[in-house]
């Protein structure tokens, strides 16, 4: 999930100071995925898993054991990628999920010793190839043990199986690929920090392996901190009431009865907002919908805020309380599975002090009217007075420079970066 247009949100040194009491615990040195002995190819067997396979559990399942013990790593529930009745998620790993109306996907897992040791996805978007008149495929879900021919392996796996589809880029890594509103970028910048919710973690060495192996950067996304209980610039207290006056700008809240009517409107503002950025994909209805039925349990709604000019909506600020601060695996001997996860999230929701900013649209043609000043006092104002701490706004396009410079206005500062890579087919 992408910030729309300003956002905002300390130097490394005090990150880590607010961090030892906060919400952003500082490790010294992530932990590294487990390091397993070097080999050769011929070890290493790749077998391809298609869309619906009972095989993609372990596919689902390979992070678990790569990352135990990381104090930073968090992964989504498994409903999100394999489903749950239970807790009305479709899951992206599975044929019902709306992504895959538009796009063609396959799975990879290699194998070693009859363990596994990595794994990589590859995708074409036919939605988002269309929108930008491109033939990018995609790799995603990527994660390896520190071991580059097992890498190699499975990167060449996604490169051909996209190449023979008649692709002339291979672009990622993204959950299945980099549209706008999925996991993706590889970290590398701020290891020691966890990620919040909707972003990723890994150890340093996957982008080492990417330029190793020949790709090259495609683009850089920011995330920045900011303190919360910092005051509210007198500027944008005037700027807002100027807006009001002068523009007929009324504001509100979220409705949490009409959520999917609401998150719908959301994107309508957010694809508006975000049309001619870089790798922007719109969200759909389904996608929407998606959104909200995984978002659901931690909105706070007000903390999302929608302003209207003459009744006419304007633009959008959506942030919600981060849902990892409570996801976070534990690694205890009652497990970390979805069931005990969720009700550690239901018992500390109102308790969570970071917030992540997660969308913040306003369409071209009600910029320069001061909305966007608005509606970030009228949030901060009331996360304030709920206690909240601090506010991560990502992920922000480093060519967005008026987002940048907005973020810095509100004294964030940058504290990690991810990176998306692309290689060239011909």
């Amino acid at each position: 999930m992408l910030c729309g247009h300003p956002a905002g949100p300390v130097s490394q040194s005090a990150v880590r100071s607010q961090a030892d009491s906060l919400s952003l615990p500082v490790t010294r040195g992530s932990t590294p995925v487990r390091k397993e002995a070097r080999s050769t190819t011929v070890d290493v067997q790749i077998e391809e898993i298609a869309l619906g396979d009972p095989r993609l559990k372990l596919f689902a399942e390979l992070p678990w054991r790569l990352y135990r013990n990381d104090p930073c790593w968090t992964p989504p529930l498994r409903g999100d990628l394999l489903g749950s009745r239970v807790l009305g998620l479709s899951g992206l790993l599975t044929p019902n999920h709306p992504y895959h109306r538009e796009a063609d996907v396959t799975h990879f897992l290699a194998w070693r010793d009859g363990v596994t040791v990595g794994r990589i996805s590859a995708a074409i978007n036919r939605r988002f190839n269309e929108q930008h008149g491109c033939r990018i495929g995609s790799f995603g879900f990527f994660e390896v043990v520190e071991d580059y021919e097992v890498a190699s392996a499975l990167l060449d796996r996604a490169r051909n199986w996209v190449k023979e589809r008649g692709m002339t880029v291979l672009r990622g890594p993204g959950e299945y690929s980099n549209s706008t509103h999925e996991r993706q970028g590889i970290l590398v910048d701020g290891f020691e920090y966890p990620p919040t919710v909707e972003l990723t973690h890994n150890p340093p060495y996957y982008g080492e392996f990417m330029e190793r192996y020949g790709f090259s950067k495609a683009m850089d996304y920011h995330a920045y901190i900011i303190d919360i209980q910092t005051p509210i610039p007198e500027a944008l207290k005037v700027l807002g009431e100027r807006a009001k006056r002068r523009h007929n700008v009324t504001t509100r809240k979220a409705n949490l009865k009409e959520l999917r009517s609401e998150v719908r409107l959301v994107a309508r503002l957010f694809n508006e907002a975000w049309a001619e950025n870089w790798g922007f994909l719109p969200l759909t209805d389904g996608e929407a919908d998606a959104v909200a039925d995984t978002l659901r349990p931690v909105i706070d709604p007000g903390l999302m805020r929608f302003a209207y000019v003459d009744g006419e909506p304007a633009a959008v600020l959506g942030a919600l309380p981060d849902p990892n601060y409570a996801l976070r695996p534990r690694w205890k001997w009652y497990g970390d599975s979805d069931p005990v996860r969720v009700a550690r999230l239901m018992w500390l929701r109102r308790h969570i002090p970071l917030i992540r900013l997660m969308f913040f649209g306003v369409p071209p043609r009600f910029r320069r009217m001061g909305i966007d000043g608005l509606l970030y006092a009228e949030v901060k104002d009331y996360a304030q007075r709920r206690g909240y701490r601090q506010c991560e706004a990502s992920m922000l396009l480093e060519e967005n420079y008026r987002i940048i410079a907005s973020s810095e206005f509100m004294g964030g500062h940058r504290y990690k970066t991810w990176r998306i890579y692309d290689l060239p087919l011909d």
